[in-house]
């Protein structure tokens, strides 16, 4: 039961953490939402913003500036969220990847083992709740962003909604956490 446990565990702290990195690493965290015809496709991410032409499916992406540069909040704390969170879900595989039965490093100390399990499932919230904050902030600062826009009945052209990075971000702090109470809570 035990094995089988961490196992199911591993599989899902793995697959969360490679959605976590995908979230990091892709640019499309706010895509355009127009309900009218639309010949390009843009995205905007935490690293650059990309917009795509849908008639020949030529995509071009221009680069922040600096990563020191003046940003908005929002870029600057879900950077940070999310690389502390893929930093921590990281080190957390590693530990319950020494920590699982089936691996023969410290075999002669099961105690010590379950400890490492235990205490992947502790890092693992910890980076889990990073990655939530950092996705729901933005989440939440595109929706007021557009929802002052329509009160002050401004209409630039373009508006944006969540991108599938945003929606990846928040499945694979999701992920990691329900990772994390399985080793912390049903594997003792």
């Amino acid at each position: 039961m035990s094995a089988a446990l961490q196992m199911t565990a591993f599989g899902l702290a793995l697959l969360s953490t490679l959605f976590l990195l995908l979230a990091t690493c892709t640019d499309c965290w706010m895509v355009n939402a127009d309900d009218s015809l639309e010949v390009s496709h843009k995205c905007r991410g935490l690293w650059r913003e990309c917009v795509t032409n849908m008639q020949d499916g030529v995509r071009t992406c221009d680069q922040y500036d600096s990563i020191l540069a003046d940003h908005p909040v929002k870029i600057v704390v879900t950077r940070t969220l999310l690389i502390a969170a893929d930093l921590l879900a990281g080190l957390a595989l590693a530990t319950l990847l020494l920590g699982l039965d089936c691996i023969k490093f410290l075999k002669e100390e099961p105690r010590v083992k379950l400890k490492m399990c235990y205490g992947a499932g502790v890092i693992l919230s910890i980076g889990s709740i990073l990655g939530l904050v950092g996705s729901v902030w933005y989440a939440v600062d595109v929706y007021m962003e557009r929802a002052m826009l329509v009160s002050h009945n401004i209409f630039l052209g373009v508006h944006y909604d969540f991108g599938w990075s945003c929606w990846l971000g928040m499945a694979g702090s999701t992920g990691c956490f329900m990772a994390s109470v399985l080793l912390t809570c049903c594997l003792y």
